[in-house]
């Protein structure tokens, strides 16, 4: 019996469970979760048969991000979970750690030192896929930057890998040259598309990128996760028809980051942040 560090191969199992659970990742998640920082997966092996998961990415020197907190059905109460739980916490040091709790683990999230600071709510829908938002080629390290500003945390190596395009997911941005101005990545699911990061100041732009990113796959089912910080996002969302199906709590452990988010902000994702 063993805490390792997983391969890729590991992590695109450790998705299918996430899968199951009902949490929808992307076709093409694993890849840029590894680039984040491949020492942050762990599994916990039984006879050479996983039984738990968890991933504490290090993004910068200064804060990680622990997702992906997962054990098998038929393996829980024997505390595999707790065991991977410990090598993450380990891996991050003495670095904040944020994450988004779901519902039936927050209280044991508190009793580990974390602290709730708001939360975090899906909305789905659909969009008229009529939007008209650049398709070309994003200034990345201008999205770096916007990324930054807007959630405060310096975490290149995961946003760059986000926003490098593959067949399942893509950038948008209202002016290529100028990223902070509005920029949405939209990614195939397992069921429809998610939008996220997203950024943009007004309604009008807001409008622009969610519907561009909805034409890009012809997307049916769209979910977007929403921050408690981004009201108008959540009001728009919901004057289109959208409905909030899932919900977490943004905890951390340590001193959370601080950026200066836009009205209108979605996250890139509730396993890495």
């Amino acid at each position: 019996m063993t805490v390792r560090r997983m391969s890729l191969d590991d992590l695109a199992g450790v998705l299918d469970w996430a899968a199951a659970e009902g949490w929808n990742p992307g076709l093409d998640d694993a890849a840029a979760f590894f680039a984040a920082d491949r020492e942050g997966f762990f599994l916990k092996e039984i006879d050479g048969a996983p039984v738990a998961a968890v991933s504490v990415v290090n993004h910068s020197p200064n804060f990680a991000f622990l997702g992906l907190y997962l054990c098998r059905a038929d393996a829980r109460g024997q505390g595999f979970g707790m065991e991977v739980w410990r090598a993450g916490l380990a891996h991050a040091g003495n670095r904040c750690i944020g994450l988004e709790g779901v519902p039936a683990q927050q209280g044991n999230y508190v009793r580990s030192g974390f602290a709730p600071i708001g939360r975090t709510v899906r909305y789905k829908g659909s969009l008229p896929a009529t939007g008209v938002a650049a398709r070309t080629a994003p200034d990345v390290d201008g999205l770096l930057a916007a990324d930054r500003a807007a959630t405060g945390i310096d975490r290149a190596r995961f946003a760059r890998a986000w926003f490098t395009d593959t067949e399942t997911r893509r950038t948008i941005c209202l002016s290529p040259s100028d990223p902070g101005a509005g920029f949405a990545t939209v990614r195939k699911c397992r069921d429809g598309v998610k939008i996220g990061p997203f950024q943009a100041v007004t309604e009008a732009d807001a409008m622009t990128l969610l519907t561009g990113a909805a034409a890009i796959f012809g997307a049916g089912t769209v979910a977007v996760d929403v921050p408690e910080t981004a009201p108008d996002l959540a009001r728009l969302l919901a004057g289109l028809g959208f409905a909030p199906v899932f919900e977490t709590a943004s905890m951390y452990f340590g001193r959370p980051p601080q950026g200066r988010p836009p009205p209108f902000q979605a996250c890139a994702t509730l396993e890495l942040g």
